[in-house]
Parts: C-alpha cells; structure tokens; sequence
C-alpha cells in the first residue's frame, strides 16, 4: 500500500514539522509512504491550528483520510482562513443558529483571540472531524472535543511520539551555560517554542522575577519566537530584568544545548487548546522536571512524573512556590526527571508509536 503523508515539514518553524519528519521516517520502515501525492492507497492529514495547515486542511475535506489533529481547537485557524460572511456560517455549522450573534460577536472581536478563552470553548472541529475515516489524538482533552463535534467519530488517543536525539556531551552543556553567562551553581529555568498568550509568558515572567528577588541564584532562559507584536510589547521591560536570558529560535542542534542546559523547565498552557506539548515532551524525555499545567492535555502523565501547577487564581503564586522548591532541592529534582523519563521512554518511544499509526492506517488498505 502508499501512505499519502500531508504534513508543513522541516525547514517550516513549527513543531508539528518535527513531529512530521520523525513520524516519516518511522512510518518508511514499514512500506511505501510519500509526501504530498497526488494518490495514494490511505492519507494521514497532519491539522493544526496555524495557516501552514490551510492546504492539509481542504485535501482533508475534499478527500477523507486519517486525521491527525496536533490541537483540538481550529477555532484561530479559520478566522485566519475565511471571511466574515464564512467565518459566522461556519460557526453556525458548528454550533447552530441559535449562536449566530455570538459568531457576530466573536468575529468582531477576533483581535483579542489569542487570549480570550470564548476562542478556545468553541473548538470548530466539525467539518474536519465528522468525515475522516479516524482522528488519531495524543491526549483525552483533544478526544473529549472531538466526540463533542462528531458523536460518531472514531477516535483513536496515540501518545505523542519522542525521537531520542544525539544530546551534547557534559563538557559541551557546562561550556553553552558559561556562554549565557550561568554560573555553575545557578538553578536555571527554562521557557521554549512559540510565545504566545496562551503559553503564560507574562505570569512565569512575573512569578520569576519575585523568585530572583528572593534568590539570586536562580535564571530563567527565554527561547523562541513572539507570535504577536503585542506580547512582545509588553514582555520587553520584564525581558530585562535581572537574571532573564532572552534567544531567539533555536536551530535544533542547539535547541538541544539549551534543553540539556535548563535545571528544569516551564509549559503552561492557559486557555489550552486541547494539544500535547512536544516541548514538553522533548524535555521530560531527555529527564527535565516540567512544569505543566494542571487539565486533561496532561491526564497521561503519573504523579511524581512532572509538577502540576493550577491555572486561575492560584497559577502565579503555585509557579512561584515550586520554582523556590525546585532550587533547594536537588535530589527532587533528579527524581522528576527520571521518573519522566522513563515514562516517555515507555509510553511515547517514536517505534511504538510508528507501529501504532502504521497498524491503524493498514486498516484502510484492504
């Protein structure tokens, strides 16, 4: 059989084009798979929520498959993709006449969707869901949301996949903290990807710096890019405070730098959009304590595997609490790590995830 393989793929910036060229080359070990065909025998279109997916997305509609949804929210990727007439009949499709104002309402106000969580309760999955053959998902948040859209999906929950890479010698990690000016005995932090509201950066930003305040031997490494111009506005003056390391993106040989370089590690994700986060598990994978937030996109994950921190309220004062625990206590810290580790290593192995697309697509090829 051919597998058509419709996926943004390296050297796009994104990580479902990681995900994309890892899952690939698995996928090619068990028979014949191609990038983009005109035909094929089964196709595993990769959504997600971005414009990079808008040619994936309407092969998808026009000629079911698998659909891989890396988020369980398309909701910004159509507001991105239609116009305003498009844009409320869709919704409507979703979610029934009766929200016709509200669609109204919500593309009005569409500037403010990247933090609003009226964006992220209204997931617009419909159309790409209730058609596909199956929708592979790597959490219960994304598969809750799609038998939510299509009761009579199939619905099939594959852990996100980990590649184990080729990480830096000892000598190589303690040199690059030198270079970012980290003393050896600092507890470094680190926050990595795409910046976007949704991701906290303002509340670690803030929660940080009353941290360094009370111990100043502790850094926090900011790496990635800003996906609004308005964030970074008002990230800048926090950027600057003492002991905030700002980089760009990261070319993946030295994403694995800094990655081996951080104590611990920082991904929250409020509203969250139904994703697994590969960030996250790239760093658990390689033994890093994460900090995640508390919801059913982590469920996965055993207690002692990572810390959980509570969006709402108590979100800032629970990231600043554990961030001081986390400094002082070492042999914790070694603990999350290994226990994450070897978590990743049992459930999200890029072999065992190969098998499992690799069974489901087979499925369809009689």
């Amino acid at each position: 059989m051919t597998v058509g393989f419709y996926s943004p793929m390296p050297p796009a910036r994104t990580g479902v084009a990681d995900y994309a060229a890892a899952l690939l080359g698995e996928l090619r070990r068990h028979g014949r798979v191609e990038v983009a065909p005109r035909d094929c025998d089964v196709a595993l279109h990769h959504l997600g929520n971005n414009g990079q997916h808008a040619g994936i997305y309407r092969r998808a509609l026009e000629r079911p498959g698998v659909v891989l949804l890396h988020d369980a929210v398309l909701h910004h990727f159509l507001l991105g993709q239609l116009d305003e007439s498009s844009y409320i009949e869709e919704f409507v499709y979703n979610y029934g006449e009766w929200n016709r104002g509200l669609a109204r309402d919500l593309w009005h106000w569409r500037a403010a969707s990247g933090s609003d969580p009226r964006y992220f309760c209204y997931p617009m999955l419909r159309r790409a869901v209730e058609s596909a053959l199956a929708v592979v998902v790597h959490n219960p948040a994304a598969a809750a949301a799609v038998a939510e859209h299509a009761p009579g999906a199939r619905i099939v929950e594959i852990p996100h996949l980990f590649q184990t890479p080729g990480l830096p010698s000892p000598g190589q990690v303690e040199r690059y903290r030198q270079k970012l000016g980290v003393a050896p005995a600092t507890r470094l932090f680190g926050v990595f990807g795409y910046l976007r509201e949704s991701k906290r950066l303002m509340t670690i930003l803030q929660a940080f710096d009353r941290v360094h305040r009370e111990l100043p031997e502790t850094a926090l490494l900011v790496a990635g890019e800003f996906a609004s111009t308005d964030l970074a506005r008002a990230a800048e003056p926090l950027l600057a405070n003492p002991g905030v390391i700002r980089l760009p993106f990261l070319k993946e040989s030295e994403f694995w730098l800094a990655a081996s370089a951080v104590d611990a590690a920082i991904n929250l994700r409020y509203p969250a959009a139904g994703e697994s986060s590969g960030i996250a598990i790239r760093l658990m994978g390689i033994g890093k304590p994460m900090m995640l937030t508390d919801g059913p996109e982590a469920a996965r994950f055993p207690e002692g595997s990572c810390i959980r921190i509570p969006a709402g309220p108590a979100e800032s004062d629970a990231l600043r609490e554990h961030m001081v625990l986390l400094t002082s206590m070492v042999e914790v810290l070694r603990a999350i790590g290994l226990r994450a580790a070897n978590y990743i290593e049992e459930h999200h192995r890029v072999d065992r995830i190969g098998n499992r697309f690799w069974d489901l697509l087979s499925e369809y090829c009689t």
